[in-house]
């Protein structure tokens, strides 16, 4: 029997993403995000949920532009850190000994050491209550070259992202593979 939780920000996985932008002064800044996920196919877009009072709130409406980068199970306390500390306060990527690349193609820096970066140009914001949603065009996806698979593309075992649990506030690697997505369900085992 199912035991009602009441209305909670409770859903699995949720990732732990470290949204990238510059300040009105062109000053690097991340900070760790939660609420976000693939929005849209095409265009393919990514929507990031951030409280007005962040930093990176005000350096997205200003900079028209973000990254969203993945960061691996190697860089949890440098993501929890990310999502401590202000950027108005501190440079967080100094601090981390994590280095900020200026992309070519947005506005935005993304973080070197992370594998999985999408840089994205904002196309909406829509507010929402305590959050305001950013959807973001992903313009390019970059991905360290060890953690491609043979067909070319990321593979999420060699990514290892960090997932957030909300309810416990604690973080975690990935499970095991269950099987091949679009072919378990016919019966097929492929994994």
């Amino acid at each position: 029997m199912k035991k009602s939780l009441g209305a909670k920000t409770i859903i699995y996985p949720t990732p732990v993403l470290v949204i990238g932008t510059y300040d009105k002064d062109g000053k690097a800044n991340v900070m760790t995000a939660a609420w976000a996920g693939i929005c849209c196919s095409a265009p393919p877009c990514v929507g990031v949920s951030l409280r007005k009072a962040t930093y990176t709130y005000g350096n997205i409406m200003e900079r028209k532009a973000f990254t969203v980068n993945v960061p691996s199970e190697d860089h949890a306390k440098a993501a929890d850190y990310f999502g401590i500390a202000s950027g108005r306060d501190v440079d967080k990527l100094s601090r981390a000994g994590l280095t900020p690349v200026k992309s070519e193609l947005v506005d935005a820096p993304y973080v070197k050491e992370f594998p999985l970066i999408l840089e994205c140009r904002l196309l909406n914001a829509v507010e929402i209550g305590l959050h305001t949603q950013f959807i973001g065009e992903i313009v390019d996806v970059k991905a360290e070259g060890d953690v491609l698979g043979d067909d070319g593309l990321p593979m999420i075992e060699k990514v290892r992202p960090i997932i957030f649990a909300p309810e416990s506030w604690s973080y975690h690697g990935i499970g095991k593979n269950l099987g091949k997505a679009f072919t378990i369900g016919r019966g097929d085992r492929e994994a």
